[in-house]
């Protein structure tokens, strides 16, 4: 595996230093066990591009194989233009982290009890794997996938913090999808996703002030 992400930090003439890459690594190690663990099993779901391809799937028919490289090339492409090539190369590695660990938990029987009935122990649980995962995969300059991106966008061009722009387009994403989802889950999935935006934000600037302080003395 150290092979793999050497050679891909080689190709991609990324700058990054061997602890940032085993920060993505952990990152992506958190968040797909809590996604494929909770998330998938307990019907908590996700705003962002998550939802939507749910959104399309259910009223389109259309299969999430395609709808979601689509979105996500477009977050992509957005976040091309805003945040840069560095930030797109990042990205590439922790994406593939990401589905690296998708597969190998998919190897396993579940790891965790299953948190069917107790939808709200799910919907924290889950947000903490989600937001702890994703927030160091972005203190690191990259993304664990298209919502991640389309955050970063938002917030570079509005200047709005970023568990702000979670919350809105997860908010604008489990809107939509009233249109076909019970409230009761709905309700439990912004609890979801409330806690994991506020986490992603924590994470992301958790200490800068401190180390940015030496700097500034010296």
């Amino acid at each position: 595996m150290k092979s793999i992400f050497s050679a891909l930090k080689k190709h991609l003439s990324v700058r990054l230093t061997r602890r940032q890459l085993m920060l993505i690594v952990l990152g992506a190690m958190i968040t797909s066990f809590g996604l494929h663990n909770i998330h998938e099993r307990t019907a908590i779901t996700e705003g962002g591009v998550l939802g939507l391809m749910l959104f399309f799937e259910h009223w389109l028919g259309v299969s999430p194989a395609y709808i979601t490289p689509v979105l996500d090339a477009a977050c992509y492409l957005l976040a091309l233009k805003f945040l840069g090539w560095e930030f797109i190369k990042i990205s590439v590695i922790s994406t593939l982290c990401v589905s690296g660990f998708f597969k190998v938990w998919e190897q396993f029987p579940p790891m965790l009890p299953d948190l069917s009935a107790h939808p709200l122990i799910a919907a924290l649980a889950g947000a903490v794997f989600v937001g702890v995962g994703v927030g160091l995969i972005i203190r690191q300059g990259g993304s664990a996938g298209g919502d991640d991106a389309l955050a970063l966008t938002i917030s570079h061009v509005f200047r709005w913090r970023l568990s702000v722009c979670y919350m809105f387009t997860d908010f604008v994403v489990l809107a939509l999808s009233l249109t076909y989802i019970p409230v009761m889950r709905i309700v439990f999935s912004l609890i979801s996703v409330t806690l994991s935006s506020w986490l992603v934000d924590w994470v992301q600037n958790a200490g800068k002030k401190k180390e940015a302080e030496p700097a500034a003395h010296s």
